[in-house]
C-alpha cells in the first residue's frame, strides 16, 4: 500500500539557531503515532544539525535540491554523496520555484531524479501549473509531459522510490488553493498516466502529495480524497502547531 507523507519545505527560511528551535517546537508538539509519515526539508546547511536533533523522532530530514554530479568543479553544488553522508535519504526534486527560478529544465530535472534514485535515494519529483496553462485547459497535458519528461526513463523498480507532489503553481504563497475537487482530479489524471506507463502495481503504490497552500483548515478535506496521499507544505510547516495539526488531518 501506498504511504500517506506530510512533508515540510521550509524553502530558504530558519537559520541554525532558528531551525533547533523549530524541531524543538515539534518535537514538543508530536503524538505518539501519524496516520503518515512526517519529513521536514531545511537549508542545506542546518541538514546535519536538524538530522542529529531528529534522530528521536519519527521525523525525516529530507534536502530540498541535490545537483545531478557526483562531484567536481561545480561551485555552490552540493552532491548526493554529501547529502547521504550526512543521513539524508530523501531529496525534493523540480520544486516550481528551482523550474521557473533557476530555470531547470525538465532534461536536468530527469537527470537529477536518476542520478538520486541510482545512489538509492528516494525522490519527492515536483510537478504543476501556471494559471494561464489551467485557464487554457492545458493543465493536463503540462503536468503529465513533466512528469514523462523527468520520470519515464525509470523502470518499475526505481519508480518504487519515487513520491510525486502537483503542486498548482497558482496556488503556492497566494492565499489561493485548488478545490478538493480539483486537486483529486489532477491527482487522479496523474495515477492514470502512470498506470499506462507502469502497471496498476505502480500506480496504486505511488505516493501523490498535494503542494498548494494545504493549512490545518483545509488539509483533512483536502486529504481525504482518493487520490491524495498527503502534502508538500510551505509557509505552514514553518509553524510547529499548523504543521502536526495538518499531519494530524489524516
Amino acid at each position: 500500500m501506498r504511504k500517506n507523507i506530510v512533508a515540510g519545505n521550509w524553502k530558504m527560511n530558519c537559520d541554525l539557531s532558528m531551525t533547533q528551535t523549530l524541531i524543538g517546537d515539534l518535537k514538543k508538539g508530536l503524538k505518539a503515532d501519524y496516520n503518515c509519515e512526517l519529513m521536514i526539508a531545511p537549508s542545506h546547511p542546518c541538514l546535519y544539525p536538524a538530522f542529529n536533533s531528529t534522530l528521536d523522532t519519527p521525523i525525516e530530514v529530507v534536502a530540498q535540491n541535490v545537483c545531478e554530479q557526483e562531484k567536481g568543479a561545480f561551485t555552490g553544488e552540493v552532491s548526493i554523496d554529501m547529502l547521504q553522508s550526512v543521513g539524508v535519504k530523501t531529496v525534493i526534486v523540480g520544486h516550481s520555484e528551482r523550474r521557473d527560478i533557476y530555470a531547470e529544465s525538465d532534461e536536468l530535472l530527469a537527470e537529477k531524479t536518476l542520478a538520486a534514485v541510482e545512489k538509492g535515494m528516494r525522490v519527492i519529483f515536483c510537478c504543476g501549473e501556471h494559471l494561464e496553462q489551467r485557464k487554457a485547459g492545458n493543465h493536463v497535458s503540462t503536468v503529465t509531459a513533466q512528469i514523462e519528461k523527468g520520470l519515464f526513463q525509470l523502470n518499475a523498480s526505481q519508480m518504487e522510490q519515487i513520491v510525486i507532489a502537483y503542486e498548482p503553481v497558482w496556488a503556492i504563497g497566494t492565499g489561493e488553493t485548488a478545490s478538493p475537487e480539483q486537486a483529486q482530479d489532477m491527482h487522479a489524471d496523474i495515477r492514470s498516466f502512470i498506470q499506462a506507463k507502469y502497471g496498476d502495481m505502480t500506480a496504486r503504490h505511488t505516493s501523490i502529495l498535494y503542494g498548494g497552500s494545504v493549512k490545518p483548515s483545509n488539509a483533512a478535506e483536502i486529504f481525504a480524497k482518493p487520490d491524495v496521499d498527503g502534502g508538500l507544505v510551505g509557509g505552514a510547516s514553518l509553524d510547529a502547531k499548523s504543521f502536526l495539526a495538518i499531519a494530524d488531518a489524516f
